[in-house]
């Protein structure tokens, strides 16, 4: 039978930040979103104190301010970081693994003798190796792990780890009918209001939907959860490393901008990361979609929002090619005189270097040019990101975003290891 396990970070942002500020430990923090717009991560203080998650941090600044909140900028580079090594100590202790977001893996437990109790040291592990603490839901389906740890997470008496395999169904039952059927993974706001008004309000509600009946009036994706709830396997655990098939990269700019050469910097600066993160996958793309936007809730703002897709002459992963690409698509959707507030790309049609079908008439990436790339990956990923980058991304400055409070990346970063004196 199989057996799943989802672990979960507890508040993963505010915790990597307190993990290297011991001083803020006890301290209620807020972590912000790129341009210090939204809440996107609270400490178990700030969320004590009541302060809602993705609420824009200028409606509660003054509150933050008289109950002495932290408040940093999002540092995506610790993060990431942190989450590797967390996935690297859940790789070393299972030998199957997802990882499904930066702070949650699934793990496949099938086979483990003591499934409970080696949860319990998969915790200690990560408490004792990176400091995090974490909550781990075990259950005969990956829906169902999900709703454990949800359990484990919320409700203490469990410390941290509750197997749904180890209490009978209708103890299960009892604890379904307590939680919203927004709790189900995968049920969303505009899933769960239509589920609400067809009188399904709690998990257990959801469990007891006949599955075809689910699939006509909501679709397959819902009918799989249903039976997953029901103790049915319909998901199966994805490889970690399985390639992408698209891969975007956007941002919103610091600060609204009409210059054309901030947002050119930007879209190269996006195709940069976006073709790095393909050849890691060794991967090419034969698509690049191109995206601007004005900023939807400013009303003086004219609302202007526009996708383009290039095709390429063949499948590439040369960040010059791509980069061209990119930067003739916005010239198709660039409009003087707006106010843009976003920019992004996204490379499509992606497949395995091997598998393109070669084409008669069009040429491939140029060997040299493939060793270059792969020269600026290895000097990149040494000597720290961007080190040796294409000119196009020094055009301009002004779009970088607003991070007045982002911690140092202590992790990844010689300069800014912390440094101890003793006497």
């Amino acid at each position: 039978m199989p057996v799943y396990a989802l672990v979960d970070a507890n508040n993963f942002y505010a915790t990597c930040e307190k993990i290297f500020a011991p001083e803020l430990m006890d301290k209620p923090l807020v972590v912000l979103s790129n341009n210090d717009g939204c809440i996107v991560a609270r400490s178990a203080e700030a969320k004590a104190l009541g302060i809602p998650m993705a609420a824009p941090i200028h409606q509660h600044r003054h509150f933050c301010q008289q109950h002495g909140v932290v408040i940093k900028s999002s540092n995506y580079t610790l993060y990431g970081d942190m989450s590797a090594r967390m996935l690297s100590i859940l790789q070393d202790m299972c030998p199957r693994v997802e990882s499904y977001s930066i702070d949650e893996s699934f793990l496949d437990m099938a086979g483990f003798p003591d499934i409970t109790k080696y949860a319990y040291e998969i915790r200690r592990q990560l408490r004792r190796q990176v400091k995090l603490s974490c909550g781990i839901g075990i259950g005969p389906t990956k829906t169902l792990a999900k709703f454990a740890n949800h359990i484990a997470k919320n409700q203490l008496y469990w410390g941290g780890v509750f197997n749904a395999l180890d209490h009978p169904s209708d103890m299960l039952d009892a604890l379904m009918a307590q939680y919203p059927v927004s709790e189900v993974w995968g049920v969303g706001r505009r899933l769960t209001v239509r589920l609400n008004a067809d009188g399904i309000n709690t998990v257990l509600d959801l469990k007891h939907c006949g599955p075809i009946a689910i699939r006509k009036r909501y679709g397959i994706v819902l009918e799989k959860t249903v039976r997953e709830l029901n103790g049915e396997s319909c998901l199966a655990i994805a490889e970690v490393g399985e390639p992408r098939q698209q891969i975007m990269a956007s941002r919103s700019f610091g600060t609204v901008t009409q210059d054309v050469d901030a947002i050119k910097t930007a879209i190269c600066h996006h195709v940069s990361r976006a073709a790095e993160k393909l050849r890691q996958q060794h991967s090419v793309a034969q698509h690049v979609y191109v995206m601007v936007r004005t900023n939807p809730f400013r009303d003086q703002d004219v609302p202007y929002r526009r996708t383009t897709l290039v095709p390429l002459a063949y499948p590439s992963a040369d960040t010059a090619i791509l980069m061209s690409a990119a930067l003739a698509g916005l010239q198709q959707i660039f409009r003087p005189g707006l106010k843009y507030h976003k920019c992004g790309v996204m490379l499509g049609q992606i497949a395995p270097v091997g598998n393109v079908q070669p084409d008669l008439f069009s040429p491939s990436d140029d060997p040299k040019r493939l060793r270059l790339m792969a020269l600026m990956d290895n000097i990149n990923r040494v000597h720290g990101s961007n080190m040796l980058r294409f000119a196009s991304l020094d055009l301009s400055n002004s779009w970088r975003m607003r991070a007045g409070g982002r911690s140092p990346c202590y992790t990844t970063d010689w300069r800014a290891l912390p440094v101890v004196f003793c006497r």
